[in-house]
């Protein structure tokens, strides 16, 4: 009755509900206890998907310690607004950032704040920040199962999922346990668990030693029924990193640790694909069609005709039937591909007997996926014409050049 009462809120729901629509997955995530690593897990998760080509957003709704602005060194930089709202802050292409930590007029401002006014300052940073379209809205929790995530999942009413953060000794996994059980209870799936510090590697003897055990995080998951989704060792660069505002997946790509971290998000990605429904395009009919064995189907991903240049950007799909026979093309037609969501596109392709894509810029992701398919990637075409492109790389003259979005 309040609601159908007050016009305001009503209108706040509506435009909470038109921005988040924008959003194609809301990932909160959440830890049982504080120190164990949330913020820093969900900095770097936000960091490898924009560098993967996801539209990323990153919201910091640890109102009490906000460290999202340190930790990826944008403490210092002021917010602005224009007639579309608060405009959030970049981290590079593709992730866009926002935390009250960045609205406070200092830095050691305390937030003395009850239940209402989070929630009242949660609806304004979702509602009131320039987000645009994203792949991906991630959003930094404080720890335990209080107001703030109770309000995040009553305003986003139906989230992708949690992942819930904790170390391996027994006082944090059973705080963790209060999180997956609050999960239960508001319906909010589970998408995995994460051990940080799982296990220390001496860099000079190379020696593992377990200072907080190993091991709990997977036992309690097992246990409970939910994913595992892997351990990350305490790491001294993480700490530097993360002291500097240097984010360890982007300044430290080529170590062990950040390696495991993206096989984490990895597997992530595949649990939240394998959940997504099959898409319905217009190509259901024609991926039916069972090519002869001396066809080729290539996909080329065009924009007003040529080769886009950013592969999920583009606005249709052209699809070419080669004869390796007779050295022509057979069958030419342009398809409206899927909503651009994660992971539907290498399904989609897929299910339309794709044997090989040329693409100016694809990501290193995104061509396993790919190749795993059994579909060949050629990355680095020059914009042309699809038949241009087809016959160039079936007589071997195809000229490629850096892949404009390898990351």
């Amino acid at each position: 009755m309040e609601k159908e009462n007050n016009p305001d809120l009503m209108m706040e729901e509506l435009e909470i509900e038109n921005k988040l629509k924008k959003f194609r997955n809301t990932i909160v995530v959440l830890s049982g206890k504080g120190g164990v690593g949330k913020s820093t897990v969900a900095a770097n998760l936000a960091i490898s998907l924009g560098l993967n080509g996801f539209k990323t957003g990153l919201l910091d709704i640890d109102f009490h310690g906000p460290s999202i602005p340190k930790l990826l060194g944008l403490e210092k930089n002021e917010i602005i607004t224009d007639e579309k709202g608060i405009i959030p802050l970049s981290y590079g292409n593709n992730l866009k950032v926002m935390s009250l930590g960045m609205l406070l007029r200092g830095q050691d401002e305390a937030v003395i704040w009850r239940g209402p006014m989070k929630m009242g300052a949660i609806k304004q940073l979702i509602k009131d920040v320039n987000w645009g379209e994203l792949d991906y809205f991630i959003i930094d929790s404080p720890p335990g199962t209080g107001d703030e995530p109770l309000s995040v999942v009553q305003i986003i009413k139906k989230p992708t999922g949690a992942i819930v953060v904790t170390t391996p000794q027994d006082i944090a996994v059973a705080d963790v346990r209060r999180s997956i059980n609050f999960c239960n209870k508001v319906n909010l799936p589970v998408l995995g668990v994460i051990e940080n510090m799982s296990g220390f590697v001496c860099p000079h003897c190379q020696h593992k030693v377990d200072i907080f055990k190993s091991g709990g995080g997977k036992k309690m998951a097992d246990e409970m029924g939910v994913t595992f989704l892997g351990q990350i060792p305490l790491e001294p660069d993480i700490v530097s990193a993360s002291d500097d505002g240097r984010p360890y997946v982007y300044f430290y790509n080529k170590s062990d640790t950040a390696k495991k971290i993206e096989n984490i998000i990895n597997q992530l990605l595949k649990n939240i694909d394998n959940a997504a429904p099959n898409p319905k395009t217009q190509t259901d009919e024609h991926s039916k069609e069972k090519l002869p064995k001396n066809f080729k189907r290539y996909a080329i991903p065009v924009s007003e005709g040529k080769l886009c240049l950013h592969f999920g950007h583009s606005e249709n799909f052209v699809f070419i039937d080669y004869d390796t026979d007779k050295n022509e093309i057979v069958k030419n037609i342009t398809i409206n591909p899927p909503p651009h969501e994660p992971g539907i596109l290498p399904k989609w392709l897929h299910e339309q007997n794709v044997d090989i894509i040329i693409a100016g810029g694809m990501g290193e992701r995104a061509q396993k996926l790919f190749s795993d398919g059994g579909i060949h990637v050629v990355s680095g075409a020059n914009v042309e014409k699809p038949e241009k492109l087809v016959h160039d790389h079936v007589n071997g003259k195809l000229i490629v050049g850096d892949n404009i979005c390898d990351h």
